[in-house]
């Protein structure tokens, strides 16, 4: 089972020059003006996903090569530095780009109670899923060191369902084997709420339980608490139409739904943009087994007011069973929580800062305002910066 994460130390990443062991709680809700950072802090768990994934070096090439992701670029930062805490055991490592603008990871350190273990040779693929994998290593011990890191982080999932067009992939049949996990685009959308409805149906499924590890459940409920949310914020659907259909030798399914008072198969293009959006965050954060730790940026995207008030309550509730950490731009979001789990991100002298508010500063202002309006009123300064 993944650990959620306690404390984050990021040096020379993007535009965090310096963040040292910063503080998380179970919700975190960023907020502050375009370019303070919010999305940089978001990147470092893609990069993270990356690593677990065997897919860094390909991961830093298709996002511009190495010197995109130094601080104000390698001649000002040579290196990158970071660290993750969590449930007693920590991970680092110190990266830096070469002449080819490629990232060499100079090394990483895993750390537990017990001891820690040091990983010298330089790479450009991260060594955690390596050393996991090694039977010599970890033979018969899920307890291990090796275990235990790669497990908290491959759990943090960095869920983003900006792509809503006509051919994003929420919108196309996938493969039904496909369902044990939704993925962080959601293109998996569809069987993994075919698998959610059998399991409630009485039918034994399996669910991504950590890192590589599946559970098995029945008798969930919640698939219809999917369906009972999508319906408050968009009344006239009834359920979803979940039908398996043999292509060839793959077996796929769709993302249709029929309306209430109507059989007649609506089909995943007649979604809005904003309705596909809000059932894939319904989708995550009421999933039977959840990440240890949940990101999402900007989930209030082409969300109607009334659905991001909704959005607020699946967000609370999902933050009393895992790590929430949320990136908006929104007020009205905002609104919906409490001073202790927003963090306002700023520019300062070109670097991004980070720093969570506290009730006592802001008690006299919220007996008139709410939390959202002192945001829009530069009181809660999370606004654009002028340097």
């Amino acid at each position: 089972m993944g650990q959620a994460l306690d404390k984050v130390t990021i040096k020379g990443f993007k535009s965090i020059k310096s963040l040292e062991d910063f503080e998380l709680k179970n919700l975190n809700v960023m907020i502050g003006g375009n370019g303070a950072g919010k999305s940089n802090f978001v990147d470092i768990f893609r990069m993270l996903r990356a690593m677990v994934d065997g897919n860094f070096a390909n991961f830093i090439a298709s996002h511009g090569g190495a010197d995109d992701f130094m601080f104000n670029g390698p001649k000002q930062t040579e290196k990158i530095e970071a660290q993750f805490t969590f449930g007693g055991n920590s991970y680092s490592f110190e990266m830096e780009p070469t002449t080819s603008e490629k990232m060499l990871i100079n090394w990483e350190q895993e750390e537990g109670i017990d001891g820690d273990k040091l990983i010298m040779n330089p790479v450009f693929e991260s060594m955690i899923t390596t050393i996991k994998n090694d039977d010599y290593l970890c033979k018969g011990s899920e307890d291990r060191l090796e275990n235990l890191v790669y497990q908290s982080i491959s759990s943090w999932c960095v869920y983003h369902f900006h792509d809503t067009g006509e051919k994003a992939p929420m919108r196309r049949s996938e493969i039904t084997a496909d369902n044990t996990k939704l993925r962080s685009n959601a293109s998996n959308i569809a069987p993994f709420l075919l698998n959610l409805r059998d399991c409630r149906d009485g039918k034994e499924s399996r669910f991504d339980h950590s890192g590589d590890s599946h559970t098995k459940i029945s008798g969930d409920k919640s698939y219809n608490e999917i369906v009972d949310a999508v319906r408050l914020v968009t009344p006239f659907f009834d359920d979803f139409i979940l039908r398996p259909k043999n292509g060839g030798q793959k077996e796929k399914v769709n993302l249709s739904w029929k309306q209430k008072g109507s059989d007649y198969p609506m089909q995943p293009y007649h979604f809005s943009d904003g309705t596909l959006r809000f059932i894939c965050l319904a989708t995550a954060l009421l999933q039977p087994i959840l990440p240890s730790t949940i990101v999402i940026d900007e989930p209030e995207l082409g969300l109607h007011p009334c659905a991001i008030d909704i959005l607020a309550e699946l967000i609370n509730a999902a933050s009393t069973k895992t790590q929430v950490i949320v990136s908006t731009q929104s007020p009205a979001l905002v609104d919906c929580f409490q001073p202790e789990d927003v963090i306002v991100v700023k520019r300062e002298k070109g670097a991004s800062t980070f720093r969570r508010l506290k009730s006592e500063d802001l008690s006299e202002w919220l007996t008139e305002y709410s939390l959202g309006e002192l945001w829009r009123k530069n009181v809660v300064r999370g606004g654009p910066v002028h340097e």
